[in-house]
């Protein structure tokens, strides 16, 4: 999409319009954040303004992961949630959330700029899968879920779809900070 053209329109086989405007949304925020992470080397994925601080590896990682968890809990109405089948880490290997003081997790060390984008399209395939399916009356259809700390949360599958909008959307701030902050305080190599 270019400036001149800013035109949004769903893309066609949902059964639910409303749904899939909300995946255009989706897809329009992974664009951009795409575009804003070209380039970005291993060491700049890795690094973290002060110990205990997220990554934008993290980040990425973790946005894939509550991609395809809310898949699971939200679109599908599954008891049982398992990334790890969808994206081949699990559930907690983003290092979210980060003790303080703590590391970026090793496991996320050395990769490139590819495997945060293969995860991120992994999810979506996955999210997009289960949403083609879902009308206008799905999105009314309400999940209970107990929280650790023994109270309940009351969703809905609309709320679902605005919730992987927005959380998208503010960990895509964040690492546009990242990358400023790594941009300003690290010395750069010449060009």
């Amino acid at each position: 999409m270019s400036d001149t053209n800013l035109l949004l329109k769903p893309e066609a086989g949902y059964r639910s319009g409303e749904a899939g405007s909300f995946l255009l949304q989706m897809d329009d925020q992974s664009r951009l954040l795409l575009d804003a992470a070209r380039g970005l080397t291993p060491e700049e994925l890795e690094w973290q303004p002060a110990l205990g601080m997220n990554s934008i590896g993290m980040l990425l990682a973790h946005l894939a992961i509550a991609e395809a968890f809310w898949t699971q809990a939200g679109v599908l109405a599954m008891s049982k949630f398992d990334v790890r089948p969808v994206l081949g880490l699990g559930d907690d290997d983003d290092g979210m959330p980060l003790e303080p003081g703590g590391l970026a997790p090793a496991s996320l060390r050395g990769k490139q700029l590819p495997y945060f984008e293969d995860l991120l399209a992994r999810s979506r395939s996955y999210l997009k899968e289960a949403a083609v399916t879902l009308t206008d009356p799905d999105l009314e259809r309400v999940i209970t879920r107990a929280r650790p700390d023994g109270s309940q949360r009351v969703v809905n599958i609309r709320w679902v779809l605005y919730h992987l909008l927005e959380h998208y959307s503010g960990h895509f701030g964040q690492i546009l900070l990242l990358r400023h902050l790594h941009r300003a305080t690290v010395p750069q190599a010449a060009k």
